[in-house]
């Protein structure tokens, strides 16, 4: 019975999905796990499984054409099947609840309508689900658990510590129970709206209610009532996600994580599986590496062929130990690498260079910090420089659109600070408007507390542009990569002594390199190097700063 398949919502601000890569042809047969084509969304390439088996009969949008979420996207079903019906617009069969003295091959559908009645929850019982903390998050660790299975909780009580991409949080209860179960242990990761706990009143019965539930707040029919509604023919293709072992043994994997391992050539055998019961998943196989007990059997025969051949002469090998360490990636770590690939490799980055005197500058920090309980740093000199070029420069102050440049006429700097686990930008709303003392104050105040973890979503949203400093590490120079969606960052060098020549003479100066990445897409290089000159300015004479 033919199924129709519509353009998937693959993150929760997309509105449209634009297919970049067919990877079924009409005609070609379909199994549940396929990937059916790569749908770029407004943040990311993604593939899209199939949940369905059959022949693909119809493609509803080519490869490069953009579609609204629920388009139809292809129609997948029985070969040689009439879908007219659907092309014309009407209703997929595959909705209509089979009746009693229907086929049994029919009954195998389409579980999505009984499944409704398993959201029905125990009076009293909440679900909580994976929350979303941030405006880009996607997924969510546990960072550590703070009540366990059985205790009392109120409203308002700290359920859990969860780590972001930007920052480590503590999630409050809104409802008021007892803990009956938890969904995600400590150090796991899952998707934004994953079962997260139950709570409800002591004693309550919620068997069923874990299994039957889905990512956004749906249940579905448990895997044994699907099994059994599915007609004789169905069920004998249901082991094709069981391997088995060289001794007879059953491995337990998906239909994806059979066929990455089987274009990676990986044994089953040799993978530990993470998921239910054991089960092999997609990222078992991705983050796969094969023991050294594995590789040492695969070259057995090689070594038993070499054995009757001449001894080659023995190589001198210093007394060792081969030793590395593997450290699991963090949530923020994860997000930085997935984050920076996306800028560089969708902005065209260059960058111009320019070399600043210090010297009044340094004598503007002394006079200025000699005013009691007043402490402004050179950094936060440029950062105020760069405020009022900004001002100046509105074209610094874009964003990049499909079909159009966003010119941003107020000025919110981030300031990249380092932490444990990688980099957090702070920004700083309205930095234009700011005094240095003030941004001074608000600067230190903002990078304590991210190095604690203690910064809000929003105190990181929002900038405009970005400022990094490595100065302080004696770095001169260096190149950043565009915090996106921003249309450039600069890069802060140490400040440096060294001669300079000023009036005809050879004196000692003190000067420092700044650098400026531009996305070539808003940014000409021409109208970059005028943003420099004003900076430039600014800061060798920080009166001007004033005026």
């Amino acid at each position: 019975m033919a199924i129709k398949v519509t353009m998937p919502r693959l993150s929760d601000t997309m509105t449209e999905g634009t297919v970049a890569t067919w990877l079924k042809k009409v005609g070609d047969k379909v199994s549940e796990g396929d990937i059916l084509a790569e749908i770029e969304t407004d943040k990311a390439t993604m593939e899209f499984e199939s949940f369905n088996e059959g022949t693909l009969l119809h493609i509803g949008i080519q490869a490069g054409e953009t579609a609204p979420v629920d388009s139809l996207l292809a129609i997948i079903g029985n070969e040689g099947e009439d879908i007219s019906a659907l092309l014309a617009g009407g209703d997929a069969p595959a909705a209509e609840a089979p009746k009693a003295d229907a086929p049994a091959t029919e009954a195998k559908t389409e579980t999505a309508a009984p499944a409704k009645a398993a959201t029905e929850l125990p009076k009293g019982v909440v679900v909580v689900t994976m929350p979303r903390l941030s405006d880009t998050m996607t997924e969510g660790t546990v960072a550590t658990w703070l009540k366990k299975v059985g205790d009392a909780v109120a409203e308002g009580d700290i359920l859990a510590e969860i780590e972001t991409d930007k920052a480590t949080m503590e999630f409050e209860s809104f409802n008021a129970g007892t803990l009956l179960y938890i969904g995600i242990q400590e150090g796991n990761t899952a998707p934004v709206d994953s079962l997260l706990a139950i709570i409800g009143p002591a004693g309550t019965d919620i068997s069923g209610i874990a299994e039957n539930y889905t990512a956004g707040g749906a249940a579905t029919a448990s895997a044994p009532a699907a099994e059994e509604t599915k007609a004789a023919p169905a069920a004998e293709k249901a082991p094709e996600a069981v391997a088995e072992t060289s001794n007879g043994g059953r491995i337990l994997a998906s239909p994806l994580a059979k066929k990455i391992a089987s274009d990676k050539g990986i044994q089953l055998n040799q993978v530990k599986g993470s998921g239910e019961n054991g089960r092999i998943v997609k990222s078992d196989i991705e983050n796969f590496t094969p023991s050294a007990q594995a590789q040492s059997a695969a070259s057995a025969p090689a070594a038993k062929q070499e054995a009757s051949a001449p001894a080659a002469p023995k190589v001198f090998v210093p007394a060792g130990e081969v030793y590395t360490e593997e450290i699991k990636n963090s949530q923020m770590r994860k997000i930085i690498a997935k984050r920076l690939a996306e800028s560089l490799f969708t902005a065209p980055h260059y960058n111009l260079v320019i070399e600043v005197s210090m010297d009044e500058a340094m004598q503007a920090r002394a006079a200025i910090n000699s005013v009691p309980d007043t402490k402004v740093s050179f950094n936060d000199m440029v950062i105020k420089a760069c405020a009022l070029a900004l001002k100046k420069h509105p074209k610094i102050n874009s964003t990049w659109k499909e079909d159009a440049i966003i010119i941003n006429h107020h000025v919110n700097i981030g300031v990249a600070v380092a932490v444990e686990d990688g980099l957090v930008v702070p920004v700083l709303k309205f930095t234009d408007a700011m005094s240095l003392s003030q941004i001074g104050g608000s600067v230190r105040d903002l990078a304590g507390r991210a190095k604690n973890k203690k910064l809000g979503p929003q105190e990181m949203e929002g900038s405009t542009f970005t400022v990094s400093n490595l100065g302080m590490f004696g770095i001169t120079e260096f190149n950043s990569i565009i915090n996106q969606p921003n249309s450039a960052i600069l890069s802060v060098g140490a400040i440096v002594e060294k001669p300079v020549v000023k009036n005809g003479q050879i004196v000692v100066g003190n000067t420092m390199m700044l650098s400026l990445a531009c996305d070539h897409r808003t940014i000409d290089g021409a109208t970059g190097a005028q943003f420099l000159q004003t900076l430039k300015q600014y800061i060798e004479s920080p009166v001007t700063m004033l005026a």
